[in-house]
């Protein structure tokens, strides 16, 4: 039998980092926004090397979480560290991947531009383009596959050009975390593949801890060792086999909830549209794919 951890304040005790704290140490945790509470009672440790998969509907509080994590967005409640201080003393070590974003078509900036800001773009004033720094610009594009249109600008890129780009920028500053906050939009399958691929060399070759937001746990379900799972009814904390259950899943959402695993793909059937709506909304259930909300 498969044991559900509980919905809230469940903890996993973490192997801790080089210097014997964990990555992300979150300890009784909430974010609220006036009167509604988003996530509270959240307990979670982050070790190195390790890949956590964040999913949960819309509204779920994935984006409060990856704002507190950038140092954004402060806690209500409990404490958070990163790499064993506040958050915003540790933005030089952590990597952040965004979702896709629309460009203005007079984008200029080159494919190299956006990794050259990942290494030197916390400095004020002056920058100086030196043959050091332009080596660690195309040695990082080469590390992603991205060197065949460094020169190009960014806007006349493909999603999945723009993505590995996004990614060499966020490896610029050799980071210990990477936060990546839905970085397979808008992707076809080879993309999602090739991107979850250099997320996971990194990982694998650096120890580097990964906290990925997603909609959609199947391209990623294979790299996964643990998933943080928000819902209205609160959060799950496990493997996928421990969080991606009928059982688990139903409890968070206050109503039936199948999961089903098909060829190695999981699927959500019943989860209600607008699951993060007031309590008093009552929509019709819906088949969803890989737990999309």
């Amino acid at each position: 039998m498969i044991s559900v951890p509980r919905a809230r304040g469940s903890r996993v005790t973490a192997a801790a980092d080089g210097d014997g704290r964990p990555v992300i140490s979150l300890d009784e945790a909430a974010v609220s926004y006036g009167t509604r509470t988003v996530w509270r009672d959240l307990n979670l440790e982050v070790r190195p090397g390790e890949f956590v998969a964040v999913l949960g509907p819309n509204g779920s509080g994935k984006t409060s979480l990856m704002k507190a994590l950038l140092g954004r967005q402060p806690l209500s409640h409990g404490t958070l560290t990163v790499l064993g201080r506040p958050p915003r003393d540790a933005g030089r070590h952590i990597g952040y991947i965004p979702q896709q974003a629309s460009l203005s078509a007079q984008t200029m900036l080159r494919a190299r531009d956006l990794v050259r800001f990942g290494i030197d773009g916390h400095r004020f004033g002056l920058r100086l383009r030196t043959n050091g720094t332009r080596r660690r610009v195309d040695e990082i594009l080469e590390q992603v596959g991205a060197s065949a249109y460094a020169d190009v600008p960014v806007n006349l890129l493909s999603g999945g050009e723009r993505q590995r780009v996004r990614v060499a920028q966020a490896l610029a500053t050799d980071p210990r975390l990477l936060l990546c906050d839905e970085p397979l939009l808008s992707l076809d399958l080879n993309h999602q593949r090739a991107v979850t691929r250099l997320i996971d060399a990194r990982r694998r070759s650096h120890r580097t801890a990964v906290v990925f937001v997603t909609h959609e746990i199947n391209p990623v379900l294979d790299l996964v060792d643990r998933v943080l799972y928000l819902a209205p009814g609160g959060h799950r904390v496990g493997t996928p086999e421990e969080v991606l259950t009928s059982e688990s899943l139903s409890g968070l959402y206050g109503t039936r909830v199948d999961v089903v695993r098909v060829h190695g793909r999981i699927v959500v059937v019943g989860v209600p549209d607008g699951a993060a709506a007031p309590p008093h909304h009552s929509p019709a259930p819906r088949t969803s794919d890989g737990a999309r909300s």
